[in-house]
């Protein structure tokens, strides 16, 4: 039986013409290793994701994937969850617990193991890994390599019958990457289970592997045994073959045969064969002599550094010296401290011994250290991106700069080109493939034209062929005299290209050297030619060097330096993001003051029915605030794709009228109900009933579907920020942003989910501020202002401007919370209803409802913009609407 069937497999990201995947056909056979690979961005990742549905990305599907002899789509997500495991490329992301124990017993608790079975089935796996000694330990403790090794014993205590793994050696050291790819082997040949691995480190995978599947740009290019595939890509003459293991390189250069070596064991036994024949070695290379000045772009001298007072020290008396224009290359095992040595050249971390020094100078004597001097590319590239698209990104990096408009277009453009992202710059950088999003980060930090270029596993999720490009970006800044420092555990390009390597280990550099000395004297941290000819070739160190020793001939040169990402430019705009002008900061700024002076009033005279003059107050500073916020109005939608529903599709469903009238019928019978007939005391389960009567409308939006956890999610989420919110602005009585936040999403998500976050946001939030009969009257007045948002807002009522928001938040508030909560105060406080009550509840009331809503559009003001776009960009991603219809 297959494990997986594909059948003309077509997928298209939202809001992009060219498909990710294009008709692809595949039979994976079950109990087989097989290995994908490509470029970047060829859809390795989205192909995997696929075949598990919890982790499917958003977009159009077409034809069919079948596991096990039925559609994936006929198991459900617990019976998917412990059949089909996953394992990722970010190491940290898949840890959701603190001790190594509970770690693995984590995803059998979830599916409701029982427990004499967890504890057979961890202890069993424990022993299996060989981490029986870290049972006890805390996660944290862990290094990269025994992390990554958990997090493939947590999928494979659940005896999963497929392994999925998308690169998931690409955070660990040449050491730690093949102790986990033998565990994975082991996994494969003692269990029978089916592994699916995707890599662009193919040296050890590859050897593995029973089938190879290459794609490029979406479709199936090679596929087959190892050795049959590489010998299809040399004859085609791919660049996908130069990421191939060192012995199949060599052998391909040097030999005709067809049984090519692919492990180091059978390239050894191959090259056994020319010990007693003519061998050039005079051709192999010496080291280049150091690139660079004399002058010391970096010095470190005794540096030591821990991250707390009582913990022990990552640095211990660091002594470093790196010259102006050199490329310096540090390796190690995970967790020795390379990371924490570039966070202190950067300056983020302080040191508490030593020095620290930029071309001579303290770092806090250094002019510009951030705008032109360093740039700092981390090992996550996500935390470089601060904008919605990519082109927001680059131009942010050119923020200072100085150049005008089009300057600042022609820089963007020639950095996009060299790094082959011409075709991704109205992309949302997090939807990039993990290579594109490094080739996206390195494009903004060389646009600051750095003097020192610090980099974090930059080739981390490159493919080889971008790493020749990369070798090149390099090259170009060495010879403009930039100086390239490196953390890497790429030994295969730092042994190419570095002009001196160091090996750090407990907190400090242990050796040091150029790469041909430096990896030669290695028996395990050093290249794969190296480990392949060390008997007959002791100072080769890369492929090329046995390839020319044995009078093979060299890949073609394009090969080395062409572009191999074409792709059709985006216009690039002249025009930045507009800052607001400084009539436009003064208005802001009086918007704040009057605000402030209103809170004045307010605590001075609290409690105080000298209330005249507070409301005459309260009104000035709110016609004075309402003045400067429509001064300030930018007259302008959103650039969000859902600017406002489409005329066509503005009549209300059955089911919104349906919700209409629970909401404006039985949740207030329900109110007065539970206080006439239960008492006040009773207001827990009259708050109950509310969210019940609230939920049945919005869960007819199901249509007998279960509700998927992302939609809950989004919901959930709001709340939680709400709830936050008022709990944050506690000190400031009636300045609150919930009211805000509720309108917010009623209008993106729909008018009953704007009722339910509104209820459900007031219901646990008094949780903080106190329960009382007063809290279903505010369950029913944020829970109607979130509903009438999304009503009216469907009906082109309100518009996605800051301005539509703000009048509606204002008013909203002012003659729907304001009132209601009036009348609720005077009906649990009084025993009589008079109007000479009930006008000095209000007038007493006013001063308070002008605070909560001028604060209401004073945080639609601020906030509205970026939540919108954020839960737009939510719903396309998990096809929000088109499941469930809720924003209409």
């Amino acid at each position: 039986m297959e494990s997986f069937k594909i059948e003309n497999l077509s997928f298209t990201y939202p809001l992009r013409d060219k498909k990710a995947l294009d008709n692809i056909d595949l039979t994976l056979p079950q109990g087989q290793f097989v290995t994908v690979c490509g470029k970047s961005g060829c859809g390795k990742t989205t192909l995997l994701r696929l075949l598990k549905s919890a982790l499917a990305p958003c977009g159009t599907l077409e034809g069919n994937i079948y596991f096990e002899g039925k559609p994936l789509s006929e198991y459900g997500q617990d019976v998917q969850a412990a059949k089909i495991g996953f394992v990722m490329q970010n190491i940290e992301k898949q840890l959701v617990t603190d001790k190594v124990w509970h770690e693995l017993a984590f995803g059998l608790e979830s599916l409701g193991v029982p427990t004499g079975e967890i504890r057979a089935r961890v202890a069993e796996t424990a022993s299996f890994f060989g981490i029986a000694d870290q049972f006890h330990k805390k996660v944290s403790e862990l290094s990269g390599g025994q992390k990554q090794i958990l997090n493939l014993a947590s999928v494979t205590v659940m005896q999963p019958s497929v392994l999925i793994l998308d690169e998931p050696t690409s955070q660990l050291d040449p050491i730690a990457a093949r102790e986990f790819l033998k565990t994975l082997e082991k996994i494969n040949r003692e269990t029978g289970t089916t592994v699916i691995i995707s890599e662009h480190r193919l040296e050890e995978v590859l050897p593995l592997s029973d089938t190879v599947i290459v794609l490029e740009e979406g479709k199936i290019i090679a596929k087959g045994a190892p050795r049959d595939v590489g010998k299809i890509l040399l004859s085609e003459n791919n660049g996908m073959f130069e990421a191939f293991p060192v012995p199949m390189r060599v052998y391909g250069r040097v030999s005709a045969g067809d049984d090519p070596p692919l492990s180091i064991c059978e390239g050894i036994s191959w090259l056994s064969g020319y010990a007693g024949k003519n061998i050039d070695r005079s051709v192999i290379p010496a080291d280049k002599p150091v690139c660079g000045s004399s002058e010391n772009a970096v010095e470190l001298s005794d540096v030591s550094f821990r991250y707390e007072k009582n913990s022990d020290d990552i640095l211990r008396g660091l002594d470093l010296n790196i010259k102006r224009g050199e490329f310096y290359a540090i390796c190690g095992g995970n967790g020795v401290g390379k990371t924490t040595a570039l966070s202190v050249i950067a300056g983020i971390n302080t040191p508490y011994r030593g020095k620290v020094l930029i071309s001579g100078k303290k770092l806090s004597e250094t002019e510009d250290l951030y705008t032109r001097v360093i740039s700092y590319l981390p090992q996550d590239p996500q935390t470089v991106f601060v904008k919605k698209t990519l082109i927001l990104d680059l131009y942010d990096a050119l923020s200072e700069s100085g150049l005008d408009p089009v300057g600042k277009g022609k820089r963007i453009e020639s950095v996009s080109e060299l790094c082959g992202i011409e075709g991704l710059l109205d992309s949302h950088p997090y939807d990039l493939s993990g290579g594109e999003q490094q080739r996206a980060a390195l494009a903004k930090v060389l646009l600051k034209s750095p003097e020192i270029l610090i980099l974090d596993e930059p080739t981390k999720g490159m493919d080889a062929i971008f790493k020749k490009i990369f070798a090149d970006i390099i090259k170009t800044l060495k010879e403009n005299s930039v100086t390239v420092i490196m953390v890497s555990h790429d030994i295969e390009f730092l042994a190419e290209y570095a002009d001196r390597c160091a090996l750090f280990f407990d907190g400090k550099i242990i050796s040091e050297g150029t790469p041909r000395d430096f990896f030669s004297g290695k028996r395990f941290y050093t290249t794969a030619a190296n480990r392949m000819a060390r008997s007959v070739l002791p100072n080769a160190v890369l492929a090329e060097d046995i390839i020319l020793a044995l009078g093979g001939t060299l890949p073609p040169e394009e090969l080395r330096s062409k572009h191999f990402y074409p792709a059709k430019k985006t216009p690039l705009p002249v025009a930045e993001e507009k800052k607001a002008s400084p009539v436009k900061t003064a208005f802001g700024a009086l918007f704040i003051l009057l605000f402030a002076a209103a809170f004045i009033f307010q605590i001075i005279n609290a409690g105080s029915l000298k209330t005249l003059g507070v409301t005459v107050l309260s009104l000035a500073s709110l016609m004075f605030a309402t003045a400067a916020l429509i001064c300030l109005l930018p007259h302008k939608e959103f650039d969000i794709a859902e600017k406002q529903v489409p005329k066509d599709k503005r009549k209300l469903t059955k089911r919104t009228l349906i919700s209409a009238l629970m909401i404006l019928a039985a949740v207030p019978f329900t109110v007065f109900f539970g206080i006439y007939y239960l008492g006040d005391r009773k207001y827990y389960f009259i708050s109950l009933l509310i969210i019940l009567e609230t939920m049945i409308p919005f869960l007819m939006f199901f249509e007998g579907k279960e509700p998927a956890p992302k939609e809950l999610i989004v919901i959930s989420s709001i709340c939680a920020i709400a709830v936050t919110g008022r709990i944050a602005f506690y000190n400031l009585p009636q300045f609150k942003p919930i009211a805000a936040l509720i309108i917010i999403s009623g209008v993106c998500l729909g008018a009953e989910t704007g009722f339910l976050s509104g209820a459900v946001s007031a219901f646990v939030s008094n949780f903080f501020f106190g329960q009382g009969p007063w809290t279903p009257w505010q369950m029913f007045s944020f829970g109607i202002i979130g509903f009438l948002s999304g009503i009216l807002f469907k009906k082109g009522f309100i518009r996605k401007t800051k301005s539509s928001l703000c009048l509606f938040g204002l008013f909203s508030v002012l003659f729907i919370y304001g009132p209601i909560m009036n009348i609720s105060t005077v009906i649990l406080a009084q025993s009589e209803f008079t109007l000479p009550v009930i006008r000095a509840y209000f007038i007493t009331g006013i001063p308070y409802d002008l605070i909560h809503a001028a604060s209401t559009a004073f945080f639609l003001w601020f906030i509205s913009e970026a939540m919108i776009e954020k839960l737009e960009r939510a719903k396309l991603k998990i096809n929000y609407n088109n499941t469930f219809g809720l924003s209409g």
